[in-house]
Formats: structure tokens, C-alpha cells, sequence
């Protein structure tokens, strides 16, 4: 089996960071490419919580969560991916398993490493890994974090 590129999507989470011993393991054992994504949520299609956002705010909240997300990999790489040969950082806007799929395609990735959820832990499996495991074309590893009860994963 030849591992050349692993996508870790990871919405940085405690929760989505039980996958990084995976990563970091099969990433040194074949020699891969590190691809770790994160997709910003599409927040226009919401309904407001109070009152209009305005396309003004949606903007500057987009671009605050952006940039505070790639602020966040980059320490992410600094910190835990010294030991692997290589990786990228991906930064998406958009329907995160849509871009998570579309990644797999776009940069022709081996293999999957993710968490069975994250933000949203509180159900077994998220709907973003149910739709990634479902309909990706290349093989899922799905790692489930040690649950606490509190939704963090019990991660620290």
C-alpha cells in the first residue's frame, strides 16, 4: 500500500486532535505529504440569531476566522509536525465535507485521517465524518477520542 498524501481535515478542536498521533504515525512510516485542512463554515445561509448580520459583518467575521484558523495551523505545524518530511496547510470556505471531498480529489489524497467529530461532539459520529466515510472515493481512517461527557472529547 503506498501512502504518498494524508488529508487530516480538523476544525481544531481538542475533540479533532486525537487524529494527530495517526497522522504523525502513518505520515512517518510512509514518508507522506501532510495535508491539514481547515474549511470555514459558509455563515451567509444561517439565520440571523439577533437581528441582520449584514454582509459587511459576514465579511469581517469570515476574514477574522480565517486568519485566526491559519494563525492556529501554523502553530499546529510548528509545534507537532517537525517529525513528518512534509505538509501543507489548506484554509477553505464552504460546506466542510463538500471541501473535505473535493480536497481528496483535487490533491489526489491516499488517505483520509479524521475524527468521528468535533465541535459538535455529542452524538457518536458527526455528520461530517458520516458524510466523508459515505462518499469518499479513497480509504477513512474514522479515530473515535475518548469521550468525558462534556463534549470536548476528553482531550487536553
Amino acid at each position: 500500500m503506498k501512502v504518498n498524501k494524508i488529508l487530516w481535515p480538523t476544525d481544531l478542536s481538542k475533540s479533532s486532535s486525537a487524529a494527530l498521533p495517526y497522522v504523525l504515525d502513518l505520515a512517518g512510516k510512509f514518508g507522506s505529504e501532510v495535508f491539514l485542512l481547515f474549511v470555514v463554515e459558509d455563515m451567509s445561509g444561517h439565520e440571523p440569531w439577533y437581528g441582520e448580520w449584514g454582509r459587511k459583518h459576514l465579511e469581517a467575521f469570515h476574514q477574522w476566522i480565517v486568519k485566526e484558523a491559519e494563525d492556529r495551523l501554523d502553530a499546529l505545524c510548528r509545534e507537532h509536525l517537525q517529525g513528518c518530511p512534509r505538509f501543507r496547510r489548506l484554509v477553505l470556505g464552504g460546506d466542510p465535507a463538500r471541501k473535505i471531498l473535493q480536497t481528496i480529489d483535487d490533491e489526489d489524497i491516499d488517505l483520509v485521517v479524521l475524527t468521528s467529530h468535533g465541535l459538535k461532539g455529542h452524538f457518536p459520529f458527526g455528520s461530517v465524518a458520516e458524510r466523508v466515510v459515505r462518499n469518499a472515493k479513497k480509504p477513512v481512517l474514522v479515530v473515535r477520542p475518548h469521550t468525558s461527557g462534556d463534549g470536548t472529547g476528553g482531550l487536553s
